[in-house]
């Protein structure tokens, strides 16, 4: 029970936290300031989550370039920021920015190991990367979600609905292990049950957030919050299971760290944009 109690203090403290700096401008009556602490949020985040997995794969043996992978983070989520505040909208123009970016970077980690001497260099150039692209792209794409889209907050409600919808439905019904070698708690019917509300909440106040966005594509985005927040989970415990921790970091009491809170957002997001500028005319 005091276990609950912390978990229950922790989330609060972060939903309060997440939306405070989400809607800062607002409440401050000041959008430049609003988006700087929003920014700085962000940056706080991303430098976490790039800390944790750094801090993970060493535990494998590997010894991917920090200063490079940190570096590649701050430029990437400043960069992002700026383009949208600099340029406005401009989803396509920003897909094909990170896919140029993929051989870019790459190409610099792998010939920053020339001075390196590790035994499996491209292993190593890999994971020097890995956070610009897990952490820093998705937490940068939230605030184009949110004041290009108005739709960033509804991201977030559904996921949290799906993770509580799926952890009330596994504890009071769930037999079926869903994924037992990365998740034992998941179940397949708490995973449905989950679907199912993340739907309803998507259909009947996602238009409460952008009306212009049609019903049957909030079903699409429902779907995929409820799906991607499931696999995203299943992804990060397959990294903490490979490394043989618990949690990514302690960052949260009763939660974890970065990574363990952030895990399903950072896939849904891109996921999120992506078929909002493919599909949907706002």
């Amino acid at each position: 029970m005091k276990n609950f109690w912390v978990r229950a203090a922790s989330a609060v403290v972060y939903v309060v936290l997440f939306l405070g700096c989400i809607y800062s401008g607002a409440l401050l009556k000041n959008p430049t300031l609003g988006a700087i602490i929003f920014g700085a949020f962000l940056m706080f985040v991303a430098c976490g989550c790039t800390f944790e997995f750094f801090r993970m794969v060493a535990l494998q043996g590997a010894t991917p370039c920090k200063p490079l992978g940190y570096a590649f983070t701050v430029i990437t989520l400043l960069s992002l920021i700026g383009m949208q505040a600099l340029s406005g909208v401009n989803g396509l123009k920003l897909i094909g920015v990170a896919i140029v970016l993929l051989p870019v970077v790459f190409g610099i980690s792998a010939i920053v190991q020339l001075w390196y001497h590790s035994e499996q260099p491209f292993r190593d150039a890999a994971y020097t990367m890995v956070p610009m692209f897990y952490a820093a792209i998705p937490l940068g794409l939230m605030p184009l979600l949110h004041s290009g889209m108005n739709v960033l907050v509804m991201v977030l409600i559904m996921v949290w609905m799906n993770d509580n919808g799926a952890y009330m439905g596994g504890s009071l019904l769930g037999k079926h292990k869903m994924w037992e070698r990365h998740s034992p708690g998941k179940t397949w019917e708490g995973t449905a049950i989950g679907v199912v509300i993340t739907l309803l909440v998507a259909v009947f106040i996602g238009p409460l957030f952008n009306h212009d966005i049609a019903w049957y594509h909030w079903l699409v985005l429902g779907f995929i919050c409820s799906v991607i927040d499931t696999l995203g989970d299943l992804v990060e415990s397959m990294l903490k299971r490979s490394v043989g921790v618990k949690d990514s970091g302690k960052i949260m009491p009763g939660h974890g760290g970065f990574l363990d809170r952030f895990d399903s957002l950072l896939i849904a997001v891109p996921m999120v944009f992506v078929y909002i500028t493919l599909f949907v005319e706002i």
